[in-house]
């Protein structure tokens, strides 16, 4: 189920719906679900039923409907979809995730100017004055042979791990399984 949450009503929303499930749980036939989040945007609980009868059930029950009144005032059901079978999560035909768009050409250029920029200079200011007397073809291979490791092993992958949200918005999952008391 897709649900449209009143901007800044997401902490409401949340234990909602795990407390929804908690109640789904409840219900016979009842395999697993979870509660999702695309960019605060649309949230999805996402429940698994044995049969189509039991998720009927569910959904056509008094208790489901009470969760829904008390859904009323932070968020509005937006659509639902039921699909049939574990084939469908894993067929190409179906909608698959989407692949995170690049970064814009700015925010490439703040990260690569953030990795090199310090290197070069430390390097300018404490190394190269004592290769003073090197040829010049030579001082510069060392800089660059020098910025080019710092920057490529040491300062990109943590400047992109720190910097992920901002690069690539994500999709976010709330983590955690929410199964039925038994094994």
């Amino acid at each position: 189920m897709a649900f449209q949450v009143v901007p800044g009503r997401g902490p409401d929303f949340q234990p909602w719906a795990w407390a929804m499930l908690n109640a789904s749980a409840q219900q016979p036939g009842f395999l697993g679900g979870g509660v999702l989040v695309d960019g605060e945007a649309e949230w999805h609980v996402v429940y698994r039923f044995a049969s189509e009868g039991t998720v009927r059930a569910w959904e056509d029950s008094t208790s489901r409907a009470q969760w829904d009144v008390q859904a009323a005032d932070f968020a509005r059901q937006t659509g639902c979809r039921s699909v049939r079978g574990s084939k469908v999560w894993f067929d190409s035909q179906t909608a698959a995730p989407k692949t995170p768009t690049p970064p814009a050409k700015w925010k490439l250029w703040f990260v690569n100017m953030s990795a090199v920029f310090p290197p070069v200079l430390l390097f300018n200011l404490i190394i190269l004055p004592y290769l003073g007397g090197l040829n010049p073809l030579v001082r510069t291979f060392l800089l660059c042979l020098c910025v080019t490791a710092l920057v490529t092993w040491i300062l990109m992958p943590r400047l992109q791990r720190f910097l992920k949200k901002w690069l690539y918005p994500p999709l976010q999952a709330f983590r955690g399984r929410h199964k039925r008391g038994t094994a």
